[in-house]
């Protein structure tokens, strides 16, 4: 692809804008009109940066737009250098001049990757990927301002709309599928924004990874173990802004808490 392609121009656009922190109001470029052209961008920036990646996000898409686009979920990069254990002293960086977001998220870790050859996955071939299950929090953050209000291809066209992720403690008895009706609730600055539960999920939190699984493998991406896959907002995208805090409470599993800051320029 040449530099002077309509994806690399877009690509380098948003990547200046993280590097420089610096939001922007107007998508720059022609936005895309499909799932495949929104990960021909993504895949643009990835080729330009040299943070590794620690996992990935997979959001949904709900009826009807998931209609129109042929998918129920799209997937972004998480960058190793914006992986946290999440602590008393927690933070979470958001643009402030663009999109600023958090979610309550069930977190897997993949084990084991995939043998070669295979491209799809049962719900229990995907499960049988993963050797940990923690509750966490997704800092879903982009320059573009109105990164949320375009459509799924927009989102995937910045990373997925991510910015970050906080690792909570681990759910050692995840198997029995019990944290699935666990009843989730995200506050912010004390007030309650969202509840719900990943059962509401269609496939579960694990149809996110079996998901993620096929798609990777569809764009030639080796899946690495390690790899955290954040499965989905459970209580919704709740938008925050510099100076708020964020609680999750997953009950018996653990309450996650932070700090939302303005994120520097890198």
């Amino acid at each position: 692809m040449s530099a002077s392609s309509p994806a690399d121009t877009i690509a380098r656009h948003f990547l200046d804008a993280r590097r420089s922190a610096t939001g922007f109001a107007d998508y720059p470029g022609t936005v895309p009109a499909t799932l495949d052209d929104a990960y021909a961008i993504q895949a643009v920036a990835l080729s330009h940066m040299h943070d590794p990646v620690a996992g990935w996000k997979v959001g949904r898409i709900l009826p009807p737009v998931s209609e129109r686009f042929g998918a129920d979920h799209l997937a972004g990069p998480i960058f190793a250098s914006t992986v946290f254990p999440a602590d008393d002293d927690s933070r979470g960086l958001v643009f402030a001049d663009g999109f600023g977001a958090v979610e309550a998220e069930f977190l897997f870790r993949i084990g084991t990757p995939p043998a070669p050859g295979q491209t799809h996955f049962t719900l229990e071939e995907a499960a049988s990927h993963v050797d940990a299950v923690h509750i966490g929090i997704e800092i879903a953050s982009s320059p573009f301002q109105g990164i949320n209000q375009h459509g799924p291809a927009v989102t995937v066209s910045d990373f997925g709309n991510n910015n970050g992720m906080l690792i909570g403690p681990a759910i050692h008895d995840w198997q029995n599928g019990a944290y699935a009706d666990q009843r989730v609730v995200t506050r912010i600055d004390g007030e309650e924004v969202g509840v719900g539960t990943a059962s509401a999920f269609a496939n579960g939190a694990i149809g996110s990874v079996s998901f993620l699984l096929e798609n990777l493998i569809a764009r030639g991406i080796a899946i690495e173990a390690g790899w955290w896959v954040s499965t989905g907002a459970v209580t919704g995208v709740h938008p925050c802004r510099p100076g708020q805090s964020v609680e999750t409470d997953f009950g018996p599993y653990g309450t996650l808490r932070c700090t939302i800051e303005a994120q520097p320029p890198r």
